[in-house]
């Protein structure tokens, strides 16, 4: 990076974290630590839950998705607007009712203690993991950019964002994301417009789409149906739509989020406004990605993104078959770039047939370079066999490095660490409170007062934040980020969503079915992912299905003790 870029980038990560801490200054008891003492208006809401959900993976992790894959990744938030209108009207106002600093302690009022420690447990092993996701998709970023070893810098990254949560408290964290999100959202569309320099002169706006069509880039709406096919239209709709009803219904890193809000309708209105926002966010993000892919049309991409493995393999004994791939990914890109400007002209004049004829051919050298990409990951993993041979999650941040004038690097370098730090904290945050309210207070203090229960939840986000440090350690052969972090949660989303809908719509069944239904629906769940290829946005339709029949059964064969 350029001193301007490391100007730019320390300036805005210095100016969010002093105005994080300034605007979570006060927050001296539990309830103002944990949950902003309820006061927050809707847009501080919508934007902290906006926020949470876009986490650095998001912007380093989905344009590589897109480029390599499409635009289809969108459908997976197909569910997300019905959910929040389902959300709005039966599990928010009862939250607020209640007056819960957790959505499990709302699971003892109408189970038992047991079942809601279980379904704490279960949260906070899912999000733990998540959690080191985040952290490890920035570290990511400053190995490329420094060249230093990852297990270094995701301890760095860790450190950082544990001091800034256990300082500010969740107002703090709040209010950071909307200077956050809105700093995210000026990089990003800085990065697109820039592809449209990029482009060369004779190829239009129009004509960039119909290069990304004619790759099937614009998949955006799939509508077959197919267990397997992990994104179409009814995949996102049904699979989504459960997924989006454990997340913000279920998680308490999502839950948090609206508790803080000053009232029933701000809390409302900000789950609202996210379910209206969020698609069209995710849309454009993707839409980045494709724009990056036709910049690589005309620009020669590497033949492996990531940096640091290429000069590597250049200095090693399998140089010379890396070598050959790179020439014949070359030749490959060469002859295409002439196929592409055969197509634009012949669909300007109408010639199908003539355009048939050079979609074959870019259809050929697209195999023919992609060949030569199997060809140079072979000899990477010939070389060091602990690679990871998916460079997916490198793409963009190349493409950054490269291509954005100085200062702007820095601005989306800053975006990604914007976003690490709303997403981490926000999760140190949910798991610290659930360990201190469910766990520690509920089982082990109960007695304990407010000064010391306080004490205990900053204590708890530094432990989770260590914590997931050392689970991102092991983040890097997990392939695209934003697909391994979804999957991680949706092992167990299906499983707490079914406890919730047991708990609001059997009111015949009772804590100890619901509990050993648990069980089942998490071995159902567990069983797909191991044996089958069931695409992982159904394990939340099957876990929910599964916890729902069980306790219906469990509740005739295990009698419930008075």
């Amino acid at each position: 990076m350029r001193t301007l870029d490391i100007l730019v980038l320390v300036a805005t990560l210095g100016c969010l974290v002093a105005y994080g801490v300034w605007k979570g200054r006060g927050s001296r008891n539990v309830q103002g630590f944990l949950l902003a003492d309820r006061r927050l208006p809707w847009y501080a809401v919508a934007l902290s839950i906006m926020a949470t959900q876009a986490s650095a993976i998001t912007f380093t992790s989905t344009p590589g998705q897109a480029y390599a894959d499409g635009m289809r990744f969108v459908q997976y938030y197909f569910g997300l607007p019905i959910a929040m209108v389902i959300l709005c009207v039966t599990v928010v106002p009862l939250y607020r009712k209640l007056g819960v600093f957790t959505a499990y302690e709302f699971l003892e009022h109408r189970f038992d203690l047991k079942t809601r420690a279980l379904t704490a447990f279960l949260f906070l092993v899912q999000r733990g993991l998540g959690a080191g996701m985040t952290i490890y998709a920035p570290s990511l970023i400053l190995s490329v950019m420094l060249g230093w070893d990852i297990r270094w810098t995701s301890a760095a990254i860790g450190g950082a964002i544990i001091i800034y949560m256990t300082t500010g408290g969740v107002k703090a964290v709040n209010w950071a994301d909307v200077q956050q999100l809105t700093i995210i959202m000026a990089g990003m569309m800085v990065a697109f417009l820039v592809t449209f320099f990029i482009i060369p002169d004779d190829v239009g706006i129009v004509d960039a789409f119909r290069i990304a069509g004619v790759n099937g880039r614009l998949n955006a709406v799939d509508f077959t149906f197919d267990l397997s096919n992990r994104y179409t239209f009814w995949s996102g709709l049904i699979g989504g739509l459960f997924i989006a009803l454990a997340y913000f219904g279920t998680d308490q890193s999502q839950v948090q989020r609206y508790l803080t809000g000053a009232s029933l309708t701000q809390s409302r209105l900000g789950l609202l406004f996210n379910g209206m926002a969020k698609v069209p966010m995710q849309f454009f993000i993707l839409l980045i990605g494709v724009m990056v892919f036709v910049v690589y049309q005309f620009e020669r991409p590497p033949v492996f993104f990531n940096p640091v493995v290429v000069e590597k393999i250049r200095s090693g004994p399998h140089a010379d078959a890396f070598a050959e791939a790179e020439r014949k990914y070359a030749a490959a890109h060469e002859a295409q770039q002439s196929s592409y400007r055969e197509f634009l002209a012949a669909r300007k004049e109408g010639n199908a047939g003539r355009e048939e004829e050079v979609r074959g051919a870019i259809a050929e050298q697209t195999e023919m370079k992609a060949s030569a990409r199997e060809s140079a990951r072979a000899a990477i993993v010939a070389d060091d066999p602990t690679v990871d041979p998916n460079d997916t999650n490198y793409i963009f941040l190349t493409y950054v490095l490269t291509y954005l004038p100085a200062g702007f690097v820095g601005l989306v370098f800053a975006c990604v660490f914007a976003a690490s730090m709303s997403s981490s904290s926000g999760e140190l945050s949910s798991l610290a409170t659930c360990s201190v309210v469910d766990v520690y207070k509920r089982l082990i203090r109960r007695e304990a007062n407010d000064r010391h229960i306080l004490l205990v939840s900053r204590i708890a986000m530094a432990g989770w934040g260590v914590y997931a440090i050392v689970f991102s350690q092991y983040a890097a052969r997990l392939g695209s980020l934003i697909e391994a972090v979804n999957i991680i949660g949706s092992l167990f989303y299906g499983s707490m969503l079914g406890i919730f809908v047991v708990a609001f719509f059997m009111r015949s069944v009772g804590g100890t079915a619901v509990f050993w239904s648990v069980f089942a629906g998490e071995a159902a769940v567990f069983a797909c992912f191991l044996w089958t290829d069931i695409s992982w946005l159904w394990y939340n339709v099957v876990g929910c299905i599964v916890v729902i029949a069980s306790s219906f059964v469990f509740e005739i064969v295990v009698p419930r003790r008075n």
